[in-house]
């Protein structure tokens, strides 16, 4: 077990150093100016909400909306491109390792307050919502729904990622009088959708990412042919149930460790007495 705190705390640190180097223009906080500079061009390859003050890249899911809702829609080549790269090397590893909001929802659910088990029938339904998000709303809304003028709006940005409340909104709102004199409904609305996820976070492990998240979505269709994998001696596992005790996505890796919802935190392999489990490359 001390083996599983270790990496976890490892884990954890490497969550919030990558968070803080693809944040690091923290003059921004003060200025209330969003950073405009070259590195704007590229995209992190997790969720990071390119209004935040700090940010210095921008996020994957706002850039892929922005590229499909031109006047004259265009293949999203190098999203699209570098989303794939990440999810053939890797699939949702990123998720574990990378991912800010990960983090802030894993230390949510350390609040001690009393934990929920969602049923397994009602969670498997609600794990297809974050496929409606990725294709329905990031794609399909983006590419269809459009005004007088041709234009469309990120529609997933604007109406429904927390993150860009958390890291952008109200940061922004808190430092520019003009933006706090003009919020409205929708300001509102963003604000609740927060505070929702952050309840469901202190109550059940991960709730954005299991059902809401796009981009883990994304990734989640390379978990079978990316390059890192997590495989199982049979031989060795004497199926104890410990590493999907452990899991936080409710997944069972000795018995489907590619599954599309492990987000390969690594968790199973250290808690596993036998050392059944392990990451190796394809």
């Amino acid at each position: 077990m001390n083996s599983v705190k270790k990496q976890n705390a490892i884990r954890k640190t490497v969550q919030a150093l990558w968070g803080l180097v693809t944040n690091a223009h923290l003059i921004g906080f003060l200025t209330g100016k969003i950073y405009q500079g070259p590195l704007k061009r590229f995209c992190v390859p997790g969720m990071n909400c390119y209004a935040c003050p700090a940010a210095i890249m921008s996020c994957p899911i706002g850039a892929l909306q922005a590229v499909l809702g031109q006047k004259k829609p265009r293949f999203a080549f190098y999203v699209l491109g570098f989303l794939s790269f990440v999810g053939i090397m890797v699939g949702r590893f990123i998720c574990g390792w990378l991912c800010l909001f990960g983090l802030i929802q894993e230390l949510l659910y350390m609040v001690p307050v009393p934990k929920v088990t969602v049923k397994e029938k009602i969670d498997k339904i609600l794990r297809l919502a974050k496929y409606f998000f990725l294709f329905g709303i990031c794609i399909f809304a983006v590419v269809f729904i459009r005004d007088k003028f041709g234009l469309s709006a990120p529609y997933f940005c604007k109406y429904i990622c927390p993150i860009g409340m958390l890291e952008g909104g109200i940061p922004l709102l808190m430092l520019n009088k003009a933006m706090r004199a003009a919020a409205g409904f929708l300001y509102v609305w963003k604000f609740i959708l927060l505070i929702v996820i952050i309840v469901l976070s202190m109550i059940i492990n991960r709730p954005f990412c299991k059902y809401i998240c796009p981009l883990g979505a994304f990734y989640s269709l390379f978990q079978k042919v990316s390059f890192l994998k997590i495989s199982v001696d049979k031989d060795a596992c004497i199926n104890c149930g410990d590493c999907a005790k452990i899991c936080k996505m409710q997944v069972d890796p000795a018995h489907n460790p590619n599954s599309m919802e492990c987000i390969r935190c690594g968790e199973c392999i250290n808690i596993c007495s036998k050392g059944a489990l392990k990451f190796n490359g394809r």
